[in-house]
């Protein structure tokens, strides 16, 4: 069983409280899914995570606040049982957070789709030569007479080829770079819109690549203002980011639970693993950053809902942190596991495998150090 000694932080509340053993208990009936088929798992963990209610809480009404916590108390928990179902409910969030946070009210109406998961949604922004730097976007939005062209490619687009919405960020060119962007709302079976290429990864994920050809949506289609692609996109990242490290956390914990059931089952030279003073020395390392990283994430949570308008410098950390050392923490697992933690199917070698795309998505590490390191020098 998890260390749950975290939900009686001052960052969490009794609401939190409630919703993770009610979370628990969902989990252990229903994860891990068979990943066999990545693209039907997916589909039937949105549809069941929406009939169960759990994706109520990855958009908000109009003028309310997404809970942050709720978020990454929700990524963690899914993440320490199966990897997949994490994806299935981060992306129904990440993918309408741009209607969640700026959308008209007709745009919200797909919000009720996702949160009950009838509609896959989908963040389009990475492109072949613009991954982190998204001032770089290529995709253009042409004016027409009742609406915008859509040109371009997308790639490294979670759900790609199974959403039914898809949040797509284009060139409007109201000035060069970063301020010349702006985000469209893209239904997935429009004209134009084409998967070019399914991704496959060392962690099976729905990935795509996608093309846009001529694709036309209507005036209504922009979310929010035209150019203000950018602060939207960050605003959107703003909030998910520490829910990445969240996702991290879960991994971390997983592979934590792993290594101590190994260490005090084992037996090696006639006495448990757990015995050994250097095997103790790699669990006290794992309990200590998967300490660390909570209180990372937890805080740049509580900091977002306790009404801070921007929590880059906060985000930035839990993501970096979590990640990098969620890495080390199983990594040291698989260690611990010996030749059973390379093989194929095992617990860990599937923690090892999801962990290492946490460390680029949504902003890779060194992105992340130089974030940090601008609001730092800024004096944010």
């Amino acid at each position: 069983m998890a260390d749950r000694s975290f939900l009686s932080w001052p960052f969490l509340d009794d609401r939190h409280r409630d919703l993770a053993d009610r979370l628990e208990e969902w989990c252990t009936a229903n994860l891990p899914v068979d990943h066999t088929d990545v693209d039907a798992a997916c589909r039937d963990l949105v549809r069941r995570l929406g009939d169960d209610g759990w994706l109520a809480h990855t958009a908000a009404d109009a003028g309310d606040r997404l809970d942050v916590r709720t978020l990454c108390l929700v990524r963690e928990t899914l993440a320490r049982h199966d990897g997949l179902a994490d994806f299935a409910f981060a992306m129904q969030g990440l993918g309408a957070g741009a209607i969640t946070l700026f959308g008209t009210d007709a745009q919200r109406a797909w919000l009720d789709e996702t949160r009950a998961g009838r509609a896959i949604a989908a963040f389009a922004l990475s492109e072949p030569r613009s991954g982190s730097d998204v001032a770089g976007i290529e995709t253009t939005a042409t004016p027409t007479g009742d609406g915008w062209r859509l040109d371009g490619e997308k790639t490294w687009i979670s759900n790609g080829g199974i959403a039914d919405l898809y949040v797509v960020f284009a060139r409007t060119g109201e000035a060069p770079g970063a301020r010349g962007l702006s985000a469209f709302v893209v239904p997935g079976d429009v004209d134009g819109l084409e998967v070019v290429e399914r991704l496959e990864t060392m962690a099976p994920h729905p990935l795509a690549r996608l093309r846009f050809d001529g694709v036309s949506v209507s005036a209504d289609a922009m979310i929010g203002d035209a150019g203000a692609g950018f602060r939207i996109a960050m605003s959107v990242l703003d909030v998910f980011r520490a829910s990445v490290g969240a996702a991290a956390l879960g991994f971390a914990r997983r592979a934590l639970d792993e290594s101590l059931a190994r260490a005090r089952d084992r037996v090696l030279f006639g006495a448990p693993l757990a015995d050994l003073q250097m095997v103790q020395g790699h669990l006290a390392d794992m309990a200590l950053a998967v300490d660390s990283a909570a209180l990372l994430v937890y805080r740049a949570a509580w900091t977002k809902d306790s009404g801070a308008a921007r929590v880059t410098r906060e985000a930035a950390m839990a993501k970096l942190f979590a990640t990098d050392e969620a890495q080390k923490v199983i990594d040291a697992a698989v260690q611990l596991h010996g030749g059973d933690g390379v093989r194929v199917g095992s617990v860990v070698e599937q923690l090892y495998r999801e962990i290492r795309a946490l460390r680029i998505y949504e902003g890779a590490s060194d992105v992340q150090k130089v974030v940090i390191a601008r609001q730092v020098l800024a004096g944010g």
